[in-house]
């Protein structure tokens, strides 16, 4: 049973870790013939390279905007829906509906709505009054930054819902009871019995989420293509132009930069991850 696993986890993820190192040495571009550089490359991307490190930064603000939404967001719908079988079949499957959409029409579907002078968001805040003239979404960084991570959040909650829902299914109805006896209040229920029992959902939840918020590349690519100036690019979208040669500086593919700034990311997700894991490892060993 673990062969076909283990041929599977060789070929899909430990090959193009290996394919990314070999070329991140190199300088190549798929035409002329790949000539060795030595550290070159991280070079460029740690001393030349300041779009990156502002790509790098970009992604982390939108992961924290995210965060702030999509978890709380998700937890919420997740408890309202446990509360009340009889529409949660119905809810369930319509909260979850976003996540089985394609990420590009997610993202031309949104680019439409905040269309700056026919998008129906400019259009019903002109109605009401709120402003006087459109808005510009995708001109300035933050509005465009809020525009994405709105887009993001509406199509990830889904999952992490599904997520939270099966926790909160899989905590045993004996323990509401008591605190139903000793009186305790829903609010005291919810801090003091479903969050410490979900705890190791959202361990995994929180994994996903920042793995699966970092890798992030193809809602931008749609959306705002790194605009305006580059201000929104994201560290994937970044790296995936200079591997398709997709809105970069030069007009052939980078493969060896591209492959050492793939290198350089997965290393700090490989960091981030682990400290993650390290700071939680005993949450929810109690329960």
């Amino acid at each position: 049973m673990l062969t076909p696993m283990l041929i599977g986890f060789g070929l899909f993820t430990i090959y193009p870790m290996l394919w990314l190192i070999q070329w991140s040495w190199f300088d190549y571009n798929g035409i002329s013939s790949a000539k060795f550089i030595g550290f070159d490359n991280y070079i460029r991307a740690f001393m030349r390279d300041s779009l990156y490190w502002q790509s790098l930064l970009n992604t982390w603000i939108i992961v924290i905007a995210k965060f702030v939404l999509e978890i709380p967001l998700a937890l919420f719908l997740a408890v309202v829906l446990n509360s009340n079988k009889k529409v949660n079949s119905f809810f369930r499957t319509l909260f979850f509906s976003p996540t089985i959409v394609s990420t590009a029409i997610v993202g031309i579907v949104f680019f439409l709505m905040f269309e700056p002078f026919q998008g129906a968001v400019n259009q019903m805040l002109k109605s009401a009054n709120i402003i006087s003239s459109p808005i510009n979404w995708f001109g300035d960084k933050w509005l465009a930054d809020i525009v994405i991570v709105i887009a993001s959040v509406w199509k990830g909650f889904g999952v992490n819902m599904i997520f939270f829902l099966m926790g909160l299914q899989n905590i045993p109805q004996d323990i509401y009871e008591c605190a139903d006896i000793d009186g305790v209040t829903k609010w005291q229920k919810f801090t003091k019995v479903t969050l410490p029992m979900l705890s190791s959902t959202g361990k995994v939840v929180m994994m996903l989420f920042i793995v699966n918020s970092i890798k992030m590349s193809d809602l931008i690519l749609v959306l705002t293509n790194g605009q305006p100036g580059g201000s929104t690019e994201v560290v994937m979208s970044y790296t995936f132009k200079f591997f398709f040669s997709y809105g970069a500086a030069d007009t052939v593919s980078q493969y060896g930069y591209s492959s050492a700034l793939a290198v350089i990311t997965a290393i700090i997700l490989s960091l981030v991850v682990g400290l993650y894991m390290r700071l939680t490892k005993n949450v929810g060993d109690h329960y």
